[in-house]
């Protein structure tokens, strides 16, 4: 892996800056900024998902900057120009546990400063992160907004067992046997990604990490017309195999196979304002010196019921801060788990002060439609108390 360093500036905005922080949880941790010229100002915190950076929030940093606050988006462990992570596969796995990517997120808060932060803003998997941040340090995290993945609560613990009840949540899940036995055999992504083999399929794809990278983001996007999701009614193979192949895979293909079909003409590349080829290669450049093994070693921890022990401990607890939610009207991301997104509005979020599905985006919501999701960002952090004129940095 590349040492560490910083990204050239002539791909960056103006206003937003590269540097690297040490001493973060064993991390040397790179991060964007913006708004950083003045002191004083209250904090967002803005983590990404996968295959993401914290360049991913380029388009988005500038206006919150503007908004009047110190706007910090780093690339999480495993990603990116962040140094200090396992990036083997027969590594240190646990070190991708939830509760220490929460930490990460902690320790990157204290480093600069802040004894809270006026919000923490997460994507794809950034999303769980930001929730599990806001529900075990709401004094820290002050309002949390999730996007593109609902966040339906912690896991439970094995509930009136003791009266010869059943343990629905231990049982064996069958999902995946159900899947094989399809007449068109079937896998889950997410068991996929947790595989051996996951990461060279990806980096080395055979029409190329450029070509692999440009096909995976334009099928999760609005451009894609096959993207027209609707809610699942349960967690069974025939509902779940109505979700596009980049979900449910065929069992037999990787993931650089499955998104090939689908790699856009040149003339629709070059139509896509919201992911320019230079920007595209900001990523395969980065993704071609780390490979994909230290995002996927966060599925691993996700698919492994040993890791959810620890988050068990807080079965039934809600995040009682401020919320919102925000994702692309064509993301399937949002109805992927059946009932997630009406266990986060109902039971996980006690203070849900909106849920927003934004037209013309698919999954990469903030750089398909960067504007509208500001102005969503922008209103629920004055709706929560958390804007500047309320917040201030403590010292």
């Amino acid at each position: 892996m590349a040492s560490v360093s910083v990204l050239d500036p002539s791909c960056l905005p103006g206003g937003v800056r590269s540097r690297r922080i040490d001493g973060i949880n064993g991390l040397s941790m790179h991060v964007l900024e913006a708004g950083f010229e003045q002191p004083g100002r209250p904090c967002l915190l803005l983590l990404h998902g996968f295959p993401e950076l914290a360049y991913s929030w380029r388009k988005a940093m500038p206006a919150l900057a503007a908004a009047g606050y110190h706007v910090v988006a780093p690339d999480q462990r495993g990603y990116g120009l962040t140094a200090g992570w396992d990036p083997a596969y027969d590594g240190d796995v646990a070190s991708y546990r939830m509760m220490n990517l929460v930490r990460d997120a902690a320790g990157l808060v204290s480093a600069f400063g802040y004894r809270s932060v006026a919000g923490v803003i997460g994507h794809d998997f950034g999303s769980p992160v930001a929730a599990w941040c806001a529900l075990l340090r709401p004094d820290m995290f002050r309002s949390v907004a999730m996007m593109s993945g609902p966040f339906a609560g912690p896991p439970s613990l094995p509930f009136d067992t003791a009266n010869d009840r059943p343990d629905a949540v231990g049982a064996h899940d069958a999902i995946h046997d159900e899947l094989a036995s399809l007449d068109r055999p079937r896998k889950h992504y997410q068991w996929f990604y947790s595989t051996r083999g996951a990461d060279a399929d990806m980096r080395d794809a055979p029409q190329g990490i450029h070509a692999f990278l440009r096909a995976y983001y334009h099928v999760k996007s609005a451009d894609w017309p096959g993207n027209r999701p609707f809610r699942l009614e349960s967690w069974t193979a025939g509902e779940l195999a109505k979700m596009p192949t980049y979900y449910i895979m065929d069992r037999g293909l990787g993931m650089a196979a499955t998104v090939a079909p689908h790699m856009p003409s040149a003339e629709t590349t070059a139509a896509c304002e919201w992911l320019t080829d230079d920007e595209l290669g900001v990523y395969a450049a980065a993704f071609g010196r780390t490979g994909f093994q230290g995002g996927l070693q966060w599925y691993r921890c996700s698919t492994d019921p040993r890791f959810a022990s620890d988050l068990q401990i807080f079965a039934g607890r809600a995040i009682d801060v401020p919320s919102c939610f925000i994702a692309g009207a064509s993301d399937w991301g949002v109805y992927q788990r059946p009932g997630a997104l009406e266990r986060m509005q109902q039971t996980a979020c006690t203070r849900m002060l909106g849920c927003h599905l934004v037209d013309g985006a698919g999954h990469w919501v903030q750089q398909e439609q960067p504007a509208r999701v500001v102005a969503l960002l922008l209103e629920f952090l004055r709706e929560a108390g958390t804007a500047p004129s309320v917040v201030s940095r403590a010292t």
